[in-house]
């Protein structure tokens, strides 16, 4: 993986990297998961080539903009990437939105907890935010849990479009 001049996190099982190039094959499977597809949706990427450009158009140039974006979650004991975790400059939202996934064989084991934990610390400590929020669907229970625990509020319905669906609002009160 080539390096990033940007900030990595760590807890005790996992490291947080910023997201990079090197990343797109792991990340064109999880884009391509049959949850993310499910609960984030399709982003019209089907090839190295477009996870590429999408980490470059998308992730790259936040981090350049802001100074965070989106995040690989690698395990430590195995440097396995197992999902991501980011903080998100959505045109539509006001404030920074909080999003996490993870590839569904390594549900039930905490580490989206653990890393979006880790994250929303570097949020409101290393980059001074004080309105984070985050959006799910209705059907997503598990990430309406996990919001909930990590101190997130349901506040409302909201659609990012006027032709999108309603989604779940949670906000860092």
């Amino acid at each position: 993986m080539s390096e990033s001049p940007f900030k990595q996190y760590e807890t005790e099982r996992l490291i947080i990297r910023p997201m990079v190039r090197g990343d797109a094959a792991f990340q064109l499977a999880l884009m391509n998961s049959s949850d993310w597809l499910r609960y984030i949706g399709d982003r019209g990427v089907y090839t190295i080539e477009e996870a590429e450009r999408y980490i470059t158009d998308n992730v790259t140039e936040q981090f350049k903009r802001l100074g965070f974006a989106n995040y690989t979650i690698v395990r430590k004991k195995d440097a396995l990437p197992i999902g991501v975790v980011g903080l998100y400059d959505r045109p539509a939202l006001e404030g920074i939105d909080i999003g996490f996934a993870l590839m569904s064989d390594h549900y039930g084991y905490g580490y989206s907890y653990e890393a979006a934990n880790r994250i929303l610390r570097a949020a409101t400590h290393d980059f001074n935010l004080v309105k984070v929020n985050a959006i799910t669907q209705l059907s997503n229970i598990a990430s309406q849990k996990l919001l909930e625990k990590l101190g997130l509020t349901f506040t409302k319905m909201i659609q990012l479009t006027e032709d999108s669906e309603d989604l779940m609002f949670y906000e860092l009160l």
